[in-house]
């Protein structure tokens, strides 16, 4: 039986992170660790027992790790894990960069007006990595991502966006492949910087830095081409 991180206590952190989004958490770090394997069935009534809740947050994070194809619903046998891969990396981060380069391009007035969302996240990811933490990084380095979009102040782009999973697929980049993000530490700050000084060519910056973590988990994975 592997070994499921217990829920935090403090209420606070609690309401900062609902249900589930924490079961959502686990059931990928289960996926990652190899807990359930590619066919297997995830069992909701099991999963619900063992995280001491009801089956609807259970429920509702299966329903979201199956948005992002990690999972599949087979009829009358519920939950199965898919044979997920680089593969799905390199088809989904292509719109990733798609969309963010559009919303670099409609942020851009509004983050060179105040880049202070962003500057803020650069220095969170800056601390998390001088700490070592890795989940604080994927955390600051899917949110500078957000702030971006969020200042493009275009609802149907913001919830595509959303619909992608950015931090899960994060996470699958960082734990699984073992891609590094004090690099992307560093392209955040460049790209900061571009928006501070309303450089016209700040989407296409935004593009090539997120296109680059699908090519490098390529790499990692030896399916470069």
């Amino acid at each position: 039986m592997v070994d499921l991180p217990q829920w935090p206590e403090d209420p606070a952190r609690l309401a900062r992170n609902p249900l589930r989004e924490q079961i959502r958490r686990m059931l990928v770090d289960g996926l990652l660790s190899g807990r359930w394997q590619p066919g297997e069935r995830i069992v909701e009534r099991r999963v619900a027992s063992e995280f001491n809740v009801s089956q609807a947050p259970v429920r509702e994070a299966l329903r979201e790790l199956e948005n992002l194809r990690l999972i599949e619903s087979v009829p009358n046998k519920g939950a199965r894990v898919r044979d997920f891969g680089v593969a799905d990396m390199a088809e989904i981060y292509p719109v990733r960069a798609g969309l963010e380069l559009v919303a670099a391009e409609l942020a851009a007035p509004r983050l060179s007006a105040d880049p202070r969302p962003l500057e803020r996240e650069v220095e969170s990811l800056r601390r998390a990595t001088a700490d070592g933490d890795v989940e604080e990084q994927i955390k600051h380095s899917v949110e500078f991502h957000r702030e971006i979009v969020r200042a493009a102040d275009n609802s149907v782009l913001s919830h595509t966006w959303e619909s992608l999973g950015v931090e899960v697929w994060t996470r699958l980049s960082v734990r699984w492949l073992s891609m590094e993000l004090h690099a992307k530490a560093v392209d955040h700050a460049q790209i900061t910087d571009a928006f501070r000084r309303g450089d016209p060519d700040v989407g296409r910056m935004v593009r090539e830095h997120v296109l680059n973590y699908v090519e490098a988990a390529l790499k990692t994975s030896g399916h470069a081409q």
